[in-house]
């Protein structure tokens, strides 16, 4: 018999529980149980719902299985003991049901392993193995080599001008196309609609970080953050706007040091408010994409932000896009815009309503949605750039301009609004 296992337990916590609905899978479970070192007589009679009502009152164990056989919504009851369950408990379910979509679904909602009923003695015993595998192996970077993080976090000059938009589909394209392990940060914590435009519930994971910021670690981002796909997890939030946002931003900051550790790519949708009130969710950040619109306000936002930065966050290399970009009817053209923040427009997405629109209705991210629009090459140009970022590129900083808002002349800018308004007139 193996000793009982000890390593990575988190706090005081049993080692392992188990609800189980019939004789037949205990009698399968106990001998591999005992096997593994652990009490038998934590094998309990009685399934999901016995497993909710015992750990509303007592410590979740590291290690959980649970029966959904007697369940009518596996999802809907999993979500239950989601409410009861600590963060870093590692949960395994077993099943009769042999559907390949509640499985993934099971998945996705952060369950380990589904097994199939009737038991097998082997599988219990690999997915048991599987689970202390969570506990027992280093954290990714823990080796000897560096591992390349880049992060990249979006901010809009003003509402409505797609920074979230730009940031979904940001990650699905580090995720899907560069086979990259991506994180996605949604900040705005009460409309936040990363999880929306991904088509996925939101979960409790962002507010249970911002309640209690000393649990995050390695182990609650894998069982807070809802996979969206194997290699692209979100944080988001649809926090109850009776609730204001109540933290000092230690929880973000830590958030942002775990997924160092666990994904080579995190994407941070920033609302600019909390870009203003956290100034230090950029200490570690490596590109800012400032997303604007050529409009005066847009403009004189821009040239705002772009001096908060220089700044604050001067490590942090910033990159000007303007989205919805129609030259033909834009409030001022794009060669103004670039005087007045004495700088150059890196990237200019199309605006295309059509292609938005689509994508809301087939709940996907712009760019998985419409592969084959101009404004989705833009977006995957940008991402393209971020990949093959150098290290050179990355703790580059803007070339030191005379004065930013200097060379903001809203006067010079509307006059010339004006009488672009006024030659057509003149003409008739």
């Amino acid at each position: 018999m193996n000793a009982p296992w000890k390593s990575g337990l988190p706090g005081n916590r049993d080692p392992f529980a188990a609800y189980i609905c019939d004789d037949a899978a205990l009698d399968v479970l106990r001998p591999v149980v005992i096997e593994m070192g652990w009490p038998p007589e934590k094998c309990n009679k009685g399934g999901l719902r016995n497993a909710i009502q015992s750990l509303s009152v007592s410590a979740s164990p590291a290690i959980l299985i649970v029966d959904l056989s007697e369940s009518g919504d596996p999802l809907n009851d999993i979500n239950a003991l989601a409410e009861v369950c600590e963060p870093g408990t590692v949960v395994i379910a077993i099943g009769q049901v042999n559907d390949v979509r509640l499985y993934r679904d099971l998945l996705a909602s952060g369950i380990h392993d589904y097994l199939l009923k009737p038991l097998n003695a082997q599988a219990v015993h690999d997915a048991l193995n599987g689970a202390l595998a969570v506990f027992t192996s280093p954290k990714a970077g823990d080796g000897d080599a560096v591992k390349r993080h880049i992060s990249t976090a979006v901010v809009g000059t003003r509402g409505g001008v797609g920074a979230s938009t730009i940031a979904t589909s940001l990650a699905w394209q580090f995720s899907e196309h560069h086979n990259a392990p991506t994180a996605l940060l949604d900040l705005d914590v009460h409309f936040g609609t990363g999880a929306l435009a991904l088509d996925l519930e939101p979960g409790r994971g962002l507010t249970d970080a911002i309640d209690n910021p000393s649990r995050i670690d390695g182990l609650f981002i894998e069982r807070a953050m809802i996979r969206a796909s194997d290699n692209l997890s979100i944080l988001s939030a649809e926090a109850p706007i009776s609730q204001p946002l109540m933290t000092d931003g230690a929880a973000f900051v830590q958030l942002e040091e775990e997924f160092r550790q666990a994904f080579e790519m995190t994407v941070i949708d920033l609302p600019r408010n909390m870009l203003i009130n956290f100034p230090h969710l950029l200490a570690d950040v490596n590109l800012v994409l400032l997303t604007c619109e050529l409009t005066l306000a847009s403009a004189r936002d821009t040239i705002r932000i772009l001096s908060w930065l220089k700044t604050h966050a001067a490590h942090a290399h910033p990159m000007v896009v303007a989205n919805k970009f129609q030259p033909a009817v834009a409030e001022i053209s794009k060669a103004d815009f670039e005087a007045s923040i004495e700088r150059k427009v890196d990237f200019a997405i199309p605006y295309d309503i059509k292609a938005a629109s689509n994508a809301a209705k087939l709940g996907q991210v712009f760019v998985e949605a419409n592969k084959s629009s101009k404004a989705s090459a833009a977006i995957k140009q940008i991402a393209e750039r971020i990949m093959g970022a150098s290290e050179e590129d990355l703790s580059s900083v803007t070339e030191e301009k005379k004065s930013l808002l200097g060379g903001f002349d809203l006067k010079g800018l509307l006059a010339k609004k004006d009488k672009a308004e006024a030659e057509p007139e003149a003409a008739e």
